[in-house]
């Protein structure tokens, strides 16, 4: 079962797609927003949850305080399962925030985009190929605000993200076979 863990929303259970994704375990979605609850990085943050599949991680954001998260998904079926849970969680919250699903390949939404966000999460599927994920990187530069966190999650076989010249690698964590790969705006690189 994947629930909301914290947050104002917390302990609400989220529906997950039987087919197609791969929720981010507990143990490491607790370990990603304590690390950005720390750094202050989720109070009124505007969120892009990426390969969003069930919306968990954008919308553990959104339960934790930020003001709105878009949460980009192509599949059919998890855009639905997405919009379902984010209509439960802002019911949970009183309807506090916004949360917007947009049933769209990660290019297509990106090309297309308005930012700035401060917080991205990124959770392709693991089989992604690297040359796919450097070019979704790419195409966030110009959205990110000039604080903005960027988080990929990715099979620690599959090693760090090439990381386009507008974002710099800050640190990552590895959990078993998953590893978050965190990065921020390049300082003085034009948006």
């Amino acid at each position: 079962m994947t629930r909301i863990i914290a947050g104002r929303a917390g302990s609400i259970s989220l529906e997950v797609p039987d087919a197609g994704t791969r929720p981010t375990s507990d143990r490491v979605r607790e370990s990603l927003f304590g690390a950005l609850e720390s750094a202050d990085a989720l109070r009124g943050a505007a969120v892009l949850d990426l390969y969003a599949g069930s919306g968990a991680l954008g919308l553990e954001a959104v339960s934790r305080g930020a003001a709105s998260a878009d949460l980009v998904e192509k599949g059919q079926k998890a855009a639905a399962i997405a919009q379902r849970n984010a209509a439960k969680v802002l019911r949970a919250m009183g309807g506090d925030a916004q949360v917007r699903v947009h049933r769209s390949a990660c290019d297509a939404y990106l090309k297309a985009a308005r930012g700035p966000f401060d917080l991205v999460v990124l959770d392709p599927p693991y089989d992604l190929p690297q040359a796919e994920l450097a070019a979704a990187l790419e195409a966030l530069v110009p959205l990110l605000a000039p604080e903005a966190t960027v988080v990929v999650e990715r099979a620690t076989r599959s090693g760090p993200p090439a990381l386009p010249a507008g974002l710099v690698a800050v640190r990552d964590r590895r959990y078993g076979d998953t590893t978050l790969w965190w990065s921020q705006p390049a300082a003085g690189s034009e948006r």
